[in-house]
Parts: C-alpha cells; structure tokens; sequence
C-alpha cells in the first residue's frame, strides 16, 4: 500500500477530487494548509501600504491506495491539478505499512 500525499491550489480541488474519484478512489483527507517554495509568495496592496504575503494557502490530499493504484492515482493527480505555472505543487508517495477499518477491523487492503 501507498500514502500519497498531494500540495495543490485550492482552486484545483475540486478537479483533483473528480479526477480521484474516476480513478476509483474511495476515500481522501483534504487539510487546508500555507506553504512556501519556489512561488516566492506575493506582494499585496491594502489602503496604499504594500505588503508581502510568503506563505501562500494550499490544499492537501491524503490518499490511501493499493500498490497497483499508485501511478493511476498519482497521474490523475497531476493532470487535475496541472496549470504549467510555478506552485501548481508537489506529490509525495509514502509506502504505507498497515491500515485498519474501526468499524469492522479489517486491515490491509481490505480496509482501503
């Protein structure tokens, strides 16, 4: 099993979600974050004053997936989420050694 781990623009969120969702995914962990790279952040203008912003709002995804899902998965992922710009973001994949479902106990990939 694999964790994957996407940074992406909020505003692609919703596409990552569908893109997962047609790829057969059934769960996900959506955080809203800030982060810093090679973007730089941004200089903003409030009443005259300019102001720089360095950390800049993401949206990370957690995904659980089977080995056999991981590129399907991690494809989807950069295609929903791709806009050829500098901070479109990042996907970490994370080799996951167990899982259990509360409900029932399950564990592995049955639990997924």
């Amino acid at each position: 099993m694999k964790l994957i781990v996407a940074i992406i623009r909020p505003h692609r969120l919703q596409e990552v979600k569908e893109a997962l969702s047609d790829t057969g995914v059934a769960g996900l962990t959506v955080t809203d974050v800030r982060g810093a790279g090679r973007q730089k952040g941004q200089v903003e203008r409030y009443r005259g004053s300019e102001y720089s912003i360095d950390l800049l709002a993401k949206s990370k995804i957690e995904v659980a997936v089977a080995d056999e899902q991981c590129e399907t998965t991690v494809e989807a992922i950069r295609k929903a989420a791709h806009t050829g710009e500098i901070g479109d973001g990042k996907v970490f994949i994370l080799p996951l050694e167990d899982s259990m479902r509360i409900r029932t106990g399950e564990r592995g990939e049955d639990s997924l």
